[in-house]
């Protein structure tokens, strides 16, 4: 977990003296343990690891910082820790010490991250580019190893973990600065580049977590609230072993559209500029009512059955051309979906 302070400090690059690839293949650092004493060991390394937490919803239910309303997550221990060096190649050579995950080599100019079948370098790619694009750079290349003990696809946000490590290393090696804020902020929104359309809680709070407190995360700016954590409390989570990759099913990003065209339906229904407005939350600031009113609202507006891409489009006012390309995600256009836009009740409640 990054430290607490305002911004992440030069001197935590790490830098790696021998060739990636042969020193991965030998599986000496695979073998070795515990992990950051073995890759320090292995790379005769002296300086802190970079490394990225994974994230637990507190809150019972969904995640509602897609519709721009607070969360309430806490970090974990398990974590995506990365050894790098920066080279003038122009290359980002990634090797992972699970070999599960395969070698991925790409010029720093030929960038392509595959949205259709998601590999774990999309993810590093994903971070490199929000850093890059940010600071409009002339990056140099990089190598670098990644470990981690985070279960894959199992809701702890083990991509995202891998998206703020890729940043936070990407930010170091080109000797930027910025605050860990900046950095939640800039991560969540590359992390679209992958097609899932998160809101911004997980890489908040990969950023921002402390120990012994959970955080009350807001958007729009973000900010972090401590939440003391009850003395002797104890919190158990359980993985079922069933893996659900968001970015490479239409599952996530099914729920953000449908909180998307509820609120929509909602402004318009309510004499709104509907057009916009794309976050429940940023409606309910706009009607300036409370929370309870915002639910009977939506439970006297919406129907609980789902809505039809014509319904939705004559609701609007809106060709189903227009609604695919403004309003649904590339991966939520499949006219055979159809939208419980009444998702906003449960977000709400």
């Amino acid at each position: 977990m990054i430290a607490a302070g305002a911004v992440c400090p030069l001197n935590s690059l790490v830098f790696i003296s021998r060739p990636i690839k042969q020193d991965i293949r030998d599986g000496r650092i695979w073998d070795c343990r515990p992990r950051e004493r073995a890759l320090k060991e292995e790379w005769r390394i002296r300086r802190p690891l970079p490394k990225s937490p994974c994230r637990w919803q507190k809150v019972k239910g969904e995640h509602v910082d897609y519709c721009g309303y607070a969360v309430l997550p806490m970090a974990l221990e398990q974590d995506i820790l990365a050894a790098v060096t920066p080279t003038k190649t122009k290359l980002i050579q990634l090797a992972n010490t699970n070999p599960v995950y395969l070698d991925y080599n790409v010029h720093i100019n030929k960038i392509h991250i595959d949205t259709t079948k998601p590999q774990w370098h999309n993810y590093f790619l994903c971070g490199f580019k929000g850093i890059q694009e940010h600071f409009n750079l002339t990056a140099g290349g990089m190598n670098c190893v990644v470990d981690g003990t985070i279960p894959a696809s199992s809701g702890l946000s083990s991509s995202s973990a891998l998206v703020c490590c890729a940043g936070l290393i990407t930010m170091i090696a080109n000797q930027k600065v910025l605050s860990k804020v900046e950095l939640a902020e800039i991560c969540a929104k590359c992390e679209r580049y992958i097609g899932t359309e998160g809101g911004g809680m997980d890489q908040s709070i990969s950023f921002l977590a402390e120990k012994g407190t959970a955080k009350l995360i807001e958007f729009n700016p973000v900010r972090a609230t401590n939440v003391k954590l009850p003395q002797g409390a104890v919190f158990v989570i359980a993985n079922s072993c069933r893996e659900m990759n968001k970015a490479a099913t239409a599952h996530y990003n099914i729920r953000v559209v449908e909180c998307r065209l509820a609120t929509k339906i909602l402004a318009k229904a309510k004499g709104l500029e509907w057009q916009k407005l794309s976050k429940l939350g940023d409606l309910q600031t706009e009607l300036g009512v409370s929370l309870e009113t915002m639910i009977s609202t939506i439970e006297l507006i919406l129907h609980p059955e789902p809505y039809s891409r014509v319904e939705v489009c004559q609701h609007l006012g809106i060709s189903q051309e227009e609604l695919c390309s403004s309003i649904l995600s590339q991966n939520t256009q499949d006219g055979s979906i159809r939208l419980k836009a009444n998702r906003a009740l449960i977000h709400c409640m």
